[in-house]
């Protein structure tokens, strides 16, 4: 994964810089990068960038967090990226009208004017094997934008009479800008410099949230997670994401999963693997042996003159499948030899007389087949010999 780069770096500026430096470094660069006038192939990208940094900078808490924690820190707290300058930032609908005027496809067309939704925020949550397979119910602490409660979304003082008719553009949210040029006047709708497009402006601002309307709230929800998650299980939590502007509806959250490794088994999909071992004896005479599966332990039956290496497959033992209304994978068991580090002396006894006798068995056969044994081939072969 790319790793983020500096949001003071990315706006040029010092880690002490003020909201105001912070605004004139962002219009700045803003210019510079925007797609609709540098035709750059990361011109974009790098205009998200400083979208995401002027966000994030501009937001005292944000801010606050990011200080302290860095990106990881904005990130446990469910702060997903989600700029978009043709919503996102009413104290900035001017400058891209100002820059691009209303020919260019960025702000200089953009009309708020009315409520808009909030944005959708991520939660990245661990589980173990286990949970993931069967399913679980998690509480998770979430940070989000909620409208004020004393102004109810308005951003307007409760005492005052409300937002009132903006009279720059006398509650149009656009105004006309003419232009003189050779060939005559030019005429340009743009959106309204102190409205921003919304045809009202506070005048007697919300104390307890600053006239934005909305306000910080941290919150523990509980949510259910179905059996057979993966790694990368998105999971959508409605209206759980920050309130809209205007008394706008709430956006989502979404919960990106990541499940972590067992001890014993590894996981295919919804297939479930493990491997057993087994004692030379279990192998050459058979036996019939018990194995763990993810919910208990299954008996399987092991044939005289099984082969280290052996799978066998216990149908319907496996992950369950998401949505698959009772479905499931596949548990596969591998059997493979334990040969012991140490031994008892009657043990040692019995291997050493097994080994006699599997002597004595290759010498007759190798008498009985007049051949060469496999290691004076072998022996050969080293020599340089046909």
């Amino acid at each position: 994964m790319t790793s983020k780069r500096d949001y003071y770096e990315v706006l040029a500026i010092t880690r002490q810089a003020s909201p105001d430096e912070i605004k004139k470094a962002f219009r700045k660069l803003a210019r510079q990068f925007h797609p609709d006038v540098n035709k750059d192939h990361d011109a974009e990208v790098r205009f998200k960038e400083l979208g995401e940094a002027y966000e994030v900078l501009t937001d005292p808490q944000k801010r606050q967090i990011y200080d302290t924690h860095g990106h990881a820190g904005l990130q446990g707290r469910g702060y997903q990226p989600s700029w978009d300058f043709t919503q996102g930032f009413p104290d900035l609908s001017d400058l891209f009208a100002q820059f691009f005027g209303g020919g260019f496809s960025g702000g200089g067309q953009a009309q708020r004017g009315g409520p808009q939704r909030g944005e959708d925020l991520r939660f990245d949550l661990e589980l173990d094997f286990m949970e993931a397979a069967f399913g679980v119910s998690k509480e998770i602490e979430i940070t989000h934008l909620t409208h004020c409660d004393i102004c109810e979304g308005s951003g307007a003082s409760p005492e005052s009479s409300g937002p009132a008719t903006c009279q720059t553009c006398m509650g149009q949210g656009k105004i006309r800008q003419t232009t003189q040029t050779i060939i005559g006047h030019f005429t340009q709708i743009e959106t309204c410099p102190r409205c921003y497009g919304q045809g009202t402006v506070i005048v007697d601002p919300c104390q307890s949230c600053s006239g934005k309307g909305r306000q910080s709230e941290a919150k523990t929800i509980s949510i259910t997670i179905p059996a057979g998650v993966d790694t990368g299980t998105r999971l959508r939590v409605s209206g759980e994401g920050n309130a809209g502007t205007l008394k706008g509806p709430q956006g989502d959250l979404y919960v990106f999963l990541a499940i972590q490794p067992h001890a014993v088994f590894q996981r295919d999909g919804y297939d479930v693997y493990c491997s057993v071992p087994v004692s030379f004896a279990q192998l050459a005479l058979g036996d019939e042996i018990e194995v763990p599966v993810i919910d208990g332990t299954e008996k399987i039956k092991v044939s005289a003159g099984t082969q280290h290496g052996t799978m066998f497959t216990l149908k319907h033992k496996g992950i369950g499948v998401l949505n698959g209304h009772g479905q499931r994978g596949n548990h596969h068991v591998q059997v493979v030899l334990d040969v012991p580090k140490k031994l008892s002396a009657e043990e040692r006894k019995l291997l050493e007389r097994l080994k006699e006798l599997e002597h004595e068995k290759h010498g007759a056969s190798e008498a009985k087949s007049q051949g060469p044994s496999f290691m004076h081939k072998f022996k050969d072969v080293l020599s340089g010999g046909g």
